[in-house]
């Protein structure tokens, strides 16, 4: 027969199997977050040196092909224009 004391020692040591086990856990969660800042600062930081890299070499493109930028800016403005007009006129209704 078991007696209450070793039942409390038994429950006890369960307890602290568990306790231990939450603490695994919380460490394995929070190495895993920390990772997961860790590679997305780094692809931020890539993604910001990628956008700078794109900047100058346009900023280096007007400075070079003043008349073509101008044309391609005005280009795209039109085209961007038909859109935002078909767009009106496909939500009018017609009688």
């Amino acid at each position: 027969m078991t007696s209450t004391r070793t039942m409390r020692h038994e429950a006890n040591g369960y307890a602290d199997d568990a306790r231990g086990l939450a603490s695994q856990a919380l460490d394995s969660t929070r190495e895993f977050a920390n990772q997961a800042f860790d590679r997305a600062g780094s692809r931020f930081r890539d993604l910001r040196s990628g956008a700078s890299d794109y900047a100058q070499a346009t900023t280096r493109y007007i400075a070079d092909e003043p008349v073509k930028s101008a044309l391609i800016a005005a280009a795209i403005g039109a085209v961007v224009a038909g859109i935002v007009i078909a767009m009106r006129r496909s939500n009018t209704p017609r009688y």
